[in-house]
């Protein structure tokens, strides 16, 4: 009798764990959590003075102009959080598990600012929305920004790609003064996510060095 007894225990036993194993075959898995990555002005800021465009004197005169920053536009595919690559013309993926904090544009729009605040050739640089007048409008749109897979001789690392457009405008007139594409392309540390974000950062650097000199030499040659 006791023999029965514990052999009904342990195919009870048996049945339970069974059970518990299918119903954690049939439990979905748990989705990877994406990583959150930014573009900062970080190494921009950590360069030598030399690399910087040339500054005014510290005390502008009085007829220093003002610049409103009109937050940056993004084409078609680039306004989103989702960080994207390229392995064949034309056809644009996405990393799964890897994003944006927030979109380009966004991120970018106080970074402009900084920069070109850095130049010294404006009084003061504003980023809309605001209730400040100014004399000169910067509008700008993100054209790509692309982590480049296809394309590089054998043996040679994957690429980021930055390029933004951007037009100075006369607040008064509403005429354009001037517009110019800048681009600029860095290889990638690593064949991976986070070293796309590292030559989007260095990428987006320059284009802001260039940016900002371009917005200095329309201020001087508006005096």
């Amino acid at each position: 009798m006791n023999s029965m007894k514990r052999i009904n225990r342990l195919v009870a036993a048996s049945l339970i764990l069974a059970l518990s194993a299918g119903c954690s075959a049939l439990r979905p898995k748990a989705a990877a959590q994406p990583a959150y990555y930014s573009l900062d002005s970080g190494n921009l800021e950590a360069r030598s003075d030399a690399t910087l465009p040339q500054t005014l004197p510290p005390t502008l005169p009085p007829t220093a102009l003002t610049l409103i920053v009109n937050p940056p536009h993004a084409a078609s595919g680039f306004d989103s959080q989702r960080i994207l690559y390229v392995r064949t013309n034309h056809q644009l993926e996405y990393f799964a598990h890897s994003e944006w904090v927030d979109t380009p544009a966004r991120m970018l729009a106080p970074l402009i600012v900084s920069a070109i605040e850095r130049s010294g050739a404006y009084r003061a640089v504003v980023l809309t929305p605001s209730a400040a007048a100014g004399d000169l409008r910067l509008d700008s749109e993100i054209v790509r920004l692309q982590h480049e897979f296809g394309g590089q001789p054998l043996g040679q690392p994957s690429r980021v790609r930055f390029t933004l457009r951007a037009y100075l405008v006369d607040n008064s007139t509403r005429r354009v003064l001037a517009w110019r594409e800048f681009d600029a392309t860095e290889s990638s540390p690593s064949e991976d996510p986070y070293g796309g974000v590292i030559a989007a950062n260095r990428a987006v650097q320059k284009v802001l060095q260039q940016l900002a000199e371009f917005c200095a030499g329309a201020a001087r040659q508006r005096k």
